[in-house]
């Protein structure tokens, strides 16, 4: 990707995030109306980060995410009715509405799944790397995950081993400030960069509410994975709008925090960016008017759709006798 993206790069990147936006705050909606079983993890305020790795990512290559992973499936293509149906619990969900918003996975778009375990995708990624390197696929794997599993050891594990078989992993840390109800620096001793350089491992840093400053080093570091130069280390630093789950009050933030979200908005800076580059406003209206208009179909679609049946609930879990 050039250092300045086209005013088209730039569009296509606000749809993704435009999208993103418009189903976590539907989703918000439809969690209180009892219309999505389960506990929910949006991420507003995050969409950037999302939006700007995928755009780096081609039809071969493969990612994990995480219990905060809308909108990295959304971004990685997975398609609005499938999405809905699943996550609200719905037959025709992309995993029968069987796995919902903690576990969706879509294999023919490389989304090797969501996951409700704190760095539970990172070995998964890694997994797929080594199988990218093997098969010589030329992909690459994308590990998704947040500051609060900086400490878990499963991520020390596979940056060791990823650095030592030099494969094609890009692991992407999502730094919001918060692991669940605790700021990152109590939480946490060290800094991803300081495991990056202890595995000789590049590091890379990001503005995450800057969809370009993301687009253009991931693509960097993508380019350098296609190459063969070992793992790529990339650190967004984001923010986290909403609470741990959908229905956190968080009375542990300051209210100061909570006042200062909206002036590093992702949509209202990628919006900056477009006038700045001379989009019409009318284009980046038709955008806004097209999202709503395909997630309030997508919501309905799930609707009209019927529930799993109860027999389904063991199937792709246990082997069929002979």
């Amino acid at each position: 990707m050039p250092d300045t993206l086209t005013a088209d790069a730039l569009l296509a990147l606000y749809r993704t995030i435009k999208t993103i936006r418009t189903v976590e705050n539907s989703l918000t909606r439809l969690f209180a109306d009892g219309e999505v079983p389960g506990f929910i993890h949006l991420s507003v305020g995050q969409e950037a980060v999302a939006a700007g790795v995928c755009a780096a990512l081609e039809a071969q290559d493969t990612l994990a995410t995480t219990h905060r992973g809308h909108g990295h499936v959304l971004a990685r293509g997975l398609e609005l009715p499938l999405f809905f149906k699943e996550v609200m619990g719905r037959a025709g969900g992309v995993c029968g509405g069987r796995g919902g918003s903690m576990h969706v996975a879509d294999m023919n778009i490389g989304i090797l799944g969501a996951n409700g375990i704190v760095g539970a995708g990172i070995p998964i990624a890694m997994g797929s790397a080594v199988a990218h390197q093997t098969r010589n696929t030329g992909g690459v794997a994308v590990a998704f995950f947040g500051d609060g599993a900086m400490a878990e050891g499963v991520l020390h594990e596979t940056l060791n081993m990823a650095a030592l078989w030099k494969l094609p992993l890009l692991l992407v840390c999502e730094n919001n400030g918060w692991s669940e109800f605790s700021p990152t620096d109590k939480q946490f001793a060290g800094t991803l960069k300081g495991l990056a350089a202890a595995f000789k491992m590049t590091y890379m840093q990001a503005d995450g509410n800057d969809v370009r400053d993301v687009a253009q080093a991931a693509a960097k570091a993508v380019a350098a994975l296609r190459k063969g130069k070992g793992p790529v280390a990339l650190e967004c630093l984001t923010q986290r709008v909403r609470g741990h789950y959908e229905g956190d009050p968080q009375k542990y933030r300051d209210a100061e925090d909570l006042a200062s979200l909206d002036a590093n908005d992702p949509v209202a800076r990628t919006q900056a960016m477009l006038r700045e580059a001379g989009v019409d406003a009318a284009a980046v209206a038709e955008v806004d008017e097209a999202v709503e208009a395909a997630v309030a179909a997508a919501i309905e679609a799930a609707r009209q759709d019927g529930e799993p049946e109860y027999e389904d609930a063991l199937r792709d879990v246990y082997t069929q006798p002979a």
